[in-house]
């Protein structure tokens, strides 16, 4: 998996070989922090808050082989953070264009990445780990210190939710 000495130097502060154990996996921090922002900015700039994160508390890191599900963790954690701070602002655009085609049909208008987006965050982030990172359901839970039957559950409920807006339905504020 990993080198073991370029693991034990980064939890002593190496920073080179801190970089060389994230360029690993950067493209993938990438992809999943863009998955829960649609921005290409906000998802750089949640991937260098997780790495400076990380290069903080790398020595809290107990074994190598829980690096990549401690780095994922942080990962989710700071996304979920922007989005809330997202959250709190309301553009005006987005309104004005909602209350200018309340005709068009839902599959025209939404496509699978913005009906995911409106989903709870419990139920997002099980869709992305699992359907966009191919991570089974043992190392899911273990990414969200849940039992597994919670995690089948959570994706059971947003694969419905899915569906129903497909089917016509709409997707609230409720995640649902």
């Amino acid at each position: 998996m990993f080198n073991q000495s370029l693991f034990k130097k980064a939890q002593q502060g190496d920073k080179k070989a801190f970089l060389h154990l994230i360029e690993i996996d950067k493209e993938k921090l990438y992809k999943m922090a863009y998955l829960y922002v649609k921005n290409e900015n906000d998802a750089l700039d949640i991937v260098q808050e997780t790495i400076t994160k990380a290069f903080v508390n790398m020595s809290t890191v107990k074994e190598e082989k829980y690096f990549n599900t401690w780095l994922t963790k942080i990962l989710i954690n700071t996304a979920l953070d922007v989005l809330r701070k997202k959250s709190k602002i309301i553009l005006l655009k987005e309104e004005m264009v909602e209350k200018q085609s309340p005709d068009m049909r839902i599959e025209e208008k939404m496509d699978l990445l913005q009906a995911i987006e409106q989903l709870e965050e419990k139920y997002k982030t099980v869709i992305i780990l699992r359907y966009y990172r191919d991570l089974p359901v043992q190392q899911i839970a273990d990414y969200l210190n849940c039992p597994e039957g919670t995690v089948k559950s959570n994706l059971h409920r947003a694969i419905q939710k899915l569906k129903q807006f497909y089917q016509g339905g709409q997707v609230n504020e409720q995640g649902y």
